[in-house]
């Protein structure tokens, strides 16, 4: 059974940091490219961030030079490191494996 178990979300100010991860367990966590993907009130889920399972990145343009993804195959974790936060990324952040989703993780940005 694969589960992906997100984390690390909360309250942040416009302008802080949050590192998200994602505990992966029940699939062949280093054949598969992982993603983040968030979802924000009214709006359609949209891809933050990619990783392969060669470790190369590919980001959504808005976050380029602020967000980070990483992975560590021997733990099974995805992260994702986020810089600079603004209020209108404020959603729920989701991890995913092909085929699968975790439950998400609130993140909100706001004073």
């Amino acid at each position: 059974q694969v589960q992906l178990v997100e984390s690390g979300g909360g309250l942040v100010q416009p302008g802080g940091s949050l590192r998200l991860t994602c505990a992966a367990s029940g699939l062949d966590f280093e054949r598969y490219s992982m993603s983040w993907h968030r979802q924000a009130p009214g709006k359609e889920r949209e891809l933050v961030a990619n990783i392969s399972s060669l470790g190369i990145t590919q980001y959504t343009d808005s976050v380029k030079g602020r967000f980070t993804i990483s992975r560590h195959n021997t733990k099974n974790m995805v992260y994702l490191q986020m810089n600079s936060l603004k209020p209108e990324e404020t959603a729920v952040y989701y991890c995913k494996a092909p085929d699968y989703w975790g439950q998400g993780t609130q993140v909100t940005v706001s004073s």
